[in-house]
């Protein structure tokens, strides 16, 4: 645990009572602070009290003595509109920050000489692969290294920071809103899609949260861009202008850059201090399919060779890196079909690139619908064999699919896996997959991606199990 002591002998507001806001609770105690504790939900305040924490109804004390808020990431700082816990800091003035802003300020409270290296990845999609490639690649060079923040154990929850230790942070707009002196060593910002709108207000206001990385950053920290969507070619531009070449770092996957790292082909480059050099075969990272793992690759290359690991042994091991849980995971094989669980595309965008790695695709989509719907995978349809959807976007994305793809309304994820490893079994084309990539999210029918993506593996197991017994006799 890393105990906060920038609120000693103060009391701190903690509102959210889920894995990170219990930490939260524990690190500014250990750190000496008074803690007032709650949340709206009656199972998270249960689950709190069995634990020995003691609650404090923030709805009804005063706030007076509240020297700051410690916000959850998933409640609503501005938009839609703001919760009653953030009115009630605001009227007395008190900052409302996260728990990231609270490592932050242990960090800087260490000498400069004794701080931990931080890398911060964000961006649309693509962010928990590159901060686990990140890891890994540092972890097989020998390094300390922490992998935390939106992804795994609360950042909290984890080691306390000592010289040459490295700390590799996915970092979410929710996250990045409530933060405010976050300096990364290593900032990454890996691509920009429209999502999130409902809490950000608009794609100003998204991408504004986005940049906050970046604004947070010290005179030396080196800034990562991505260059292959409009909005982010025009940010790494904007950057370049403020920063030597040194600091700032184009990357893609599809273009040749200066100063950069991409791939091109079936090879990555690197051309940050020579003249560009092939550094790698894309297909020696198996477990990273895909036009967006090689943008990944890119910046996960580009961070680690400034932290002065080798071109060579970064290579080795992004060959070696197993891939991610809910990321296109491979799950199951039967007749030569192959069950891909890339439950973690939430939106359309997220489900694009998996669907514009596989054909053909028996494609399981639906759960709860964000904006934009189906519209922008429509130059992927004839990769399709067909869809089977799920959830409260199945009548929606029937609509959508109506007259351009085949589709079967099955539900339930149960039946829709039942139905495409049906499909793809009977049909025998070579290369087919049974993909879900639901480009919606799981609120509807699961608590989160990875519970849908933990059913899925399930399912597809029991629906193998049959064919694998041996038959009497043999």
């Amino acid at each position: 645990m890393i105990a906060v002591h920038a609120f000693k002998g103060r009391r701190v507001a903690v509102f959210g009572l889920g894995r990170s806001g219990l930490a939260t609770v524990r690190a500014l105690q250990a750190g000496g602070a008074e803690v007032s504790a709650w949340d709206d939900s009656a199972q998270s305040r249960a689950a709190a009290e069995a634990q020995g924490f003691v609650l404090d109804d923030l709805n009804r004390r005063d706030w007076g003595d509240v020297a700051a808020l410690v916000l959850s990431p998933g409640v609503a700082l501005t938009h839609p509109a703001p919760h009653r816990v953030v009115e009630l800091a605001q009227a007395v003035g008190a900052p409302v920050i996260g728990d990231i802003e609270l490592f932050a300020l242990e960090v800087l409270a260490m000498p400069v000489k004794r701080r931990p290296k931080i890398i911060g990845i964000t961006g649309t999609n693509g962010k928990s692969t590159t901060t686990a490639l990140i890891g890994h690649i540092l972890r097989e060079a020998g390094r300390n290294v922490t992998v935390a923040g939106n992804i795994g154990d609360a950042v909290l929850a984890q080691d306390p920071p000592r010289p040459g230790s490295y700390y590799v942070l996915e970092l979410s707009s929710y996250q990045l809103d409530l933060t405010a002196s976050l300096q990364c060593d290593v900032a990454i910002l890996l691509n920009l899609t429209p999502d999130h709108i409902d809490r950000h207000g608009d794609f100003a206001g998204y991408f504004a949260a986005k940049q906050r990385l970046f604004s947070m950053q010290g005179p030396d920290g080196v800034a990562i861009v991505g260059v292959d969507d409009a909005q982010t070619s025009d940010f790494y531009s904007r950057l370049r202008m403020k920063r030597p070449d040194t600091r700032a770092i184009p990357i893609s996957a599809g273009r040749v850059v200066s100063r950069g790292v991409y791939a091109l082909g079936d090879q990555v480059y690197e051309a940050l201090d020579s003249a560009p050099k092939a550094v790698m075969q894309l297909g020696r990272a198996a477990a990273l399919p895909g036009r967006h793992n090689a943008q990944n690759i890119a910046a996960a290359l580009a961070a680690v060779r400034v932290l002065g690991v080798s071109a060579r042994m970064a290579a080795d091991a992004i060959g070696s890196f197993g891939g991610l849980a809910h990321r296109q995971e491979l799950v199951g094989e039967l007749d030569g079909v192959r069950f891909v669980n890339d439950s973690k595309a939430t939106n359309a965008e997220a489900a694009m690139q998996a669907l514009a790695c596989y054909d053909p695709i028996y494609w399981i989509a639906g759960g709860r619908p964000k904006a934009g719907g189906l519209a922008a995978l429509a130059h992927l349809y004839p990769r399709i064999a067909k869809a089977y959807l799920i959830g409260e976007a199945e009548p929606r994305f029937a609509r959508e699919l109506d007259g351009k793809l085949a589709y079967e309304r099955c539900g339930d994820l149960a039946t829709a896996t039942a139905a495409a490893g049906r499909d793809a079994r009977a049909e025998g084309r070579k290369g087919a997959v049974v993909l879900l990539s639901p480009a919606a999210a799981s609120f509807d029918q699961f608590a989160n991606f990875e519970a849908r993506g933990d059913a899925f593996r399930e399912l597809v197991g029991a629906f193998m199990a049959p064919a694998l017994e041996p038959e009497p006799g043999a």
